[in-house]
């Protein structure tokens, strides 16, 4: 079945009739990374202008009666609508369906211009487009060669796509009949037709360029695409994606790249020209600092090692427990571990510039008594929301979390505090107990 979207792609209103309405739920993402559980109906109508997703192309959005319709499907010869509605709609009832016009354009200046730039690399080079992909600011085509494609040749392709675009070359859409090979002499099909395709096929044809068959929404005219941009190549295994944008997200874009260009003429104190020379001066003065900061832990960790080693055996700690929060380098630790003295429990942790009690990622070192190592490793990584493993009296783990630190500290503190320990006395007089310290 071909759809009034099909056959119109601009008109923006249309009156059907309900087919059916039967309760549904959807899967709807809030914006914030959540996804909200929607209540509606889906309702399929005599016929629809809002576009089922397909063809590589999302669906259309709009209203039904009023209602949101938040998604639409194609099953078999029917679109299925999810219209977010508190109540079910009649059969043979009349309602007016609206289209969210801006999508629409949106998507067709992208899927006309794809189809476009298929064309060309097709002319220009042999390669084939074996997938392309629609996105929310930028699309990309597939192209079937192992060669990544210079800038010259995206040039080449983007001047001729804007000179036919500049012409007004039309676009036309052509219905015709599966069986009948000959008519599908010029016509390519990358996809194929689905499997429970019935009737028709579409065949979308850019005048003087090619006919490819198409189930999408399409621009009557190359010049309504406005213009393109092909952004970059890049490979990917055996293949190469062209990442594009058409019409009106060329302006987004370029206004997107203004602005951040005169945000980083106001951070870098440079115009444009020099925003490039200036931030590789920021980057040789961050590796150089960075250079410097790293040295000067490890003399820090070097001096408190040192520090242990200079105190007279009896007078040196049971335990030690070292916690920095200026970097998650586990030079650190091992430049403290290479000098410390051995004979003392080393909890050591290192990890970004934040205060305890807050989520960090870091890392995790233990050493001393293997079986003390062995018993508490695995108690502090689950307590710092970390793994970790060891042997031999040395255990390291990766840790997410700072906010029970303490209570780490206080497992460290138990097992070296002194155990009070009940022992009778011998046959004592008036049945008194006495205690002593290990």
């Amino acid at each position: 079945m071909v759809f009034k979207c099909q056959e119109d792609s601009f008109l923006k209103q249309f009156k059907t009739k309900i087919v059916s309405s039967e309760f549904a739920t959807l899967d709807w993402p809030d914006g914030s990374g959540k996804v909200e559980k929607l209540k509606g109906f889906h309702v399929v109508c005599e016929d629809t202008i809002l576009f089922p997703e397909g063809g590589g192309q999302p669906c259309d959005y709009g209203t039904l009666a009023g209602f949101p319709v938040r998604n639409v499907q194609r099953k078999g010869t029917t679109a299925v609508h999810f219209v977010e509605s508190p109540t079910s709609f009649e059969q043979d009832a009349e309602v007016l369906l609206t289209l969210d016009y801006q999508r629409r354009l949106d998507h067709m200046q992208q899927h006309s211009g794809q189809h476009l730039i298929t064309a060309l690399f097709d002319r220009e080079f042999k390669y084939d487009t074996t997938s392309w992909s629609l996105g929310s600011s930028a699309s990309y085509i597939q192209l079937s060669t192992p060669h990544l494609i210079s800038r010259e040749s995206l040039d080449l392709i983007e001047r001729q796509a804007n000179d036919l675009i500049r012409e007004g070359r039309a676009v036309t859409v052509l219905l015709v009949d599966p069986e009948v090979a000959q008519e599908f002499q010029d016509a390519r099909a990358p996809r194929g037709l689905p499997k429970d395709h019935e009737g028709l096929a579409r065949v979308v044809r850019i005048e003087g360029i090619e006919s490819n068959m198409c189930c999408g929404t399409h621009v009557t005219n190359l010049s309504q695409l406005q213009c393109i941009k092909l952004l970059y190549a890049e490979k990917v295994k055996t293949n190469v994606l062209v990442h594009f944008v058409v019409g009106e997200r060329v302006l987004a874009k370029l206004g997107e790249v203004f602005q951040r260009e005169q945000q980083l003429t106001q951070a870098l104190k440079g115009g444009p020209g020099q925003h490039l020379e200036l931030v590789q001066k920021l980057q040789q003065n961050v590796k150089g600092s960075r250079k410097y900061f790293q040295q000067l832990l490890k003399d820090f960790a070097t001096a408190e090692a040192e520090r242990l080693e200079d105190l007279p055996k009896k007078e040196r700690p049971k335990y030690f427990a070292l916690h920095r929060r200026d970097g998650i380098e586990v030079d650190f630790i091992n430049t403290f571990l290479r000098v410390a003295p051995e004979g003392i429990f080393y909890f050591l942790t290192v990890a970004e510039g934040v205060a305890a009690g807050s989520s960090a990622k870091g890392h995790l070192v233990l050493r001393g008594e293997p079986e003390m190592v062995e018993q508490l490793g695995p108690q502090f990584v689950e307590l710092l929301e970390g793994k970790g493993n060891g042997k031999e009296g040395s255990f390291q783990g990766k840790i997410n979390s700072l906010a029970r630190l303490q209570d780490c500290q206080a497992l460290l503190e138990a097992q070296f505090r002194p155990k009070k320990i009940v022992v009778e006395a011998p046959k004592p007089s008036n049945g008194a107990e006495l205690e002593k310290e290990e």
